[in-house]
Order: structure tokens, then sequence, then C-alpha cells
């Protein structure tokens, strides 16, 4: 069994890492520079930095930050936000990040996803996506989950890595930010038709929760949280170490 993955989220806005509930209500937390630096230290295999207003707001994202961010961990990066061409992925690449999250940008520009695959290769490209239960259906939504598109979710991801994407964030608007749970349902559709990497996110409140997530479902690869994190509900060398015991391979300091 592959080693699960352990991967902290920092939402920024202006400059600060905030967090809400269900993608709305967000707050301030702390300096993404510092947080990064704290969840580099203490153990967390990756970390997802994601410039959340850059696709809302039209505009590119902060690179100041991303470089001061970058240049401070030790672990790999995945960056998004305002992704929506190759230039963007270079642009991101050359700041220190290692892998590129594409979710608005691949709704406006699907051929975003192979040509950056034929340049980087797949394992750089990661197909994030904000989903959302509509009348029974799961739905993808744009910008910031701000925008139901009405298109399929599991549709969309399965072409996503047919196309070329190596990776899958599967961030589920229904438990973002509840602490209830990883939406186990909505992951098991995606675990059914993709054979790459799966990231879980949104809704963990405990370490139970991590458990449940790579027992239920051994083909997720990893378990992505912010508020938890963030808040010190949960301590990363605390949780790995509690995965370890439960007999879930962790990559342990």
């Amino acid at each position: 069994m592959i080693t699960k993955r352990i991967i902290p989220c920092l939402d920024v806005r202006d400059g600060r890492v905030v967090k809400g509930v269900n993608f709305e209500g967000l707050s301030d937390v702390s300096s993404p520079v510092t947080l990064a630096k704290y969840y580099s230290d203490c153990g967390a295999d990756e970390l997802v930095f994601y410039d959340i207003t850059a696709s809302a707001e039209g505009r590119a994202l902060f690179t100041d930050i991303l470089r001061e961010v970058a240049s401070t961990i030790f672990i790999p990066l995945t960056v998004g936000g305002g992704i929506n061409s190759v230039a963007d992925f270079d642009r991101v690449l050359q700041c220190g990040a290692d892998k590129v999250s594409v979710n608005s940008g691949a709704i406006r520009n699907p051929a975003v996803i192979p040509e950056a695959a034929k340049k980087y290769g797949s394992q750089c490209v990661v197909l994030s996506v904000d989903i959302k239960r509509v009348d029974g259906t799961y739905h993808v939504f744009a910008k910031g989950g701000r925008e139901d598109t009405g298109m399929d979710a599991l549709e969309w991801v399965r072409q996503g890595v047919e196309n070329g994407a190596g990776e899958i964030v599967v961030n589920s608007i229904d438990t973002d930010g509840v602490r209830g749970g990883f939406d186990l349902p909505l992951l098991e559709e995606i675990c059914k038709r993709v054979n790459v990497p799966v990231i879980a996110s949104g809704g963990a409140g405990c370490v139970e929760d991590f458990i449940k997530l790579f027992y239920s479902l051994p083909r997720v690869d990893a378990g992505l949280a912010a508020s938890i994190f963030h808040f010190g509900q949960v301590k990363i060398p605390d949780l790995k170490a509690a995965l370890a015991d439960a007999g879930i391979p962790m990559r342990l300091h």
C-alpha cells in the first residue's frame, strides 16, 4: 500500500491566509509565509497554495508572496488561482511551485490541460474541481464555488484525466469547513472513474475523519485540510502518528 499524504491548504486572499465555511464567510487566519514554514517544519507531506480570488477578480496570481513561500519550505508545493494558460503555468513554476493546480481556467479553456501536460508532464498538472450536489447530481462550480457551470462533475474529472491531468483534487463544497468528515460518496464515485492520485478536500474535523477516509477508500492518496490545522484542532505529527498506529502507511519524521 502506497504511503498516504497529509496536505495543509493555504487559501490566500489579499496576501493573507483565510478560511470559511461552504466557501463563504472568509475570516483572517495568518501570514502564508509563517504558516507554510510551520507546516513544512512539522511534517506535512506537501503544501497547497490557492490564490482564491484571482479567478473571480480576473487577475494573475500574487507571485511575490508565492516566491517567499516557496523559498521557505522543503516539501512539494502545489499552486493554483488564476491559472488560465501555459504561460501562467510557466510563471508559477518559475516562482518555485512543483505542481500547478488549474480549476476555473480549465473550465474556460479545457485545452490548457493537454497543452501543459505536453510541455511539463502530467505529474505537474493538477485538476482541482469544486463540486456540489444539485438536484441529486454532482455539478462543477467555478470562480471559487460562486458559479454553477451545470457541468457533470464526474464526467469533467474523467475527461480531465484523459486529457493529461496527473492528479485530481476533489473539493466538496457540501462538506467544506463543516468538519463533519470527508465527502466519501463523492470521492468513491471519482475513484471509480480515474486511475491517477485523488486528493480528498473538504470536511475534515478530527483525526478519525482521516482514518475513516483511508480505510473506506484505499484509492484516495491524500487528505487535504485547512481550518483544523490552522486553528490547532489537529496537529500534523499527532495525526500522522495516529494514522500509522491504525495501520495506514505514513511518512514519519
